[in-house]
């Protein structure tokens, strides 16, 4: 950023089409850097782009609205993204039907320890009830983990922070922990990556391997629907 003469840098970062751009750049070069590294963990594509994006904004001294003016049309794609996971579900549906009671019961178990968790680590530690809430849908998406923060009183933009920083840990650990209880079943290996991760850890899945992926993306839209029902019965 003080590469640029300073009436240029205020000319680009006032510009949407600029931030679109730099996002992508970014998101393509953090890709590549994740295949040179043979898909390992620690090398997230997401991971960088955030680390690379949040540096650029804030030596650049740039507001996130400002930055979102450009980023909003890749946001709008995560609608289409959602629903094309339909397409792997409809190809293997199949196999998704055969696994349907243990999907369930992973489900139920994964989404209570999820919430109750955090209402553990808050009992212990002492946290603000607004902390609490805020933290308790950190497992499921964004915009469903924001909205149930903001209806019980918590925080929206810092239930967004736990969203991210979960989805990047569940996408960092997964292939390793799996490795080590010597859990070789995709299905389940994406299921839980999905359940613990939503979108971020079902982009890690995909990665691995497209079964994984396939019942990640259904873990992460059961684990929204599951999630807006019971942490208000919790808290």
């Amino acid at each position: 950023m003080p590469l640029l003469p300073s009436s240029l840098w205020v000319y680009l970062s006032a510009t949407p089409l600029f931030w679109l751009t730099a996002t992508l750049v970014v998101w393509l070069l953090a890709n590549a850097a994740a295949r040179r590294a043979n898909g390992h963990p620690l090398v997230n594509p997401v991971l960088i782009s955030v680390i690379v994006i949040g540096m650029g904004l804030t030596l650049g001294g740039v507001a996130y609205p400002a930055y979102f003016e450009g980023a909003q049309f890749i946001h709008f794609l995560l609608g289409p993204a959602t629903v094309a996971l339909a397409v792997p579900l409809v190809r293997q549906i199949k196999l998704v039907v055969a696994n349907l009671l243990p999907m369930l019961a992973a489900l139920a178990a994964g989404s209570i320890t999820a919430v109750l968790s955090v209402l553990a680590l808050g009992s212990l530690f002492g946290f603000p009830d607004a902390l609490t809430v805020s933290m308790a849908p950190k497992s499921s998406t964004a915009g469903v983990a924001m909205a149930i923060s903001k209806g019980l009183g918590g925080d929206p933009g810092l239930t967004a922070v736990f969203v991210i920083l979960t989805g990047i840990t569940g996408a960092v650990v997964v292939t390793g922990l799996m490795n080590r209880m010597r859990i070789t079943d995709y299905a389940a290996r994406g299921f839980a990556a999905g359940l613990a991760s939503h979108g971020i850890g079902t982009a890690r899945a995909f990665q691995v391997d497209p079964v994984a992926g396939l019942f990640a993306g259904i873990a992460m839209a059961l684990n929204a629907l599951v999630t807006a029902l019971i942490v208000p019965l919790f808290l």
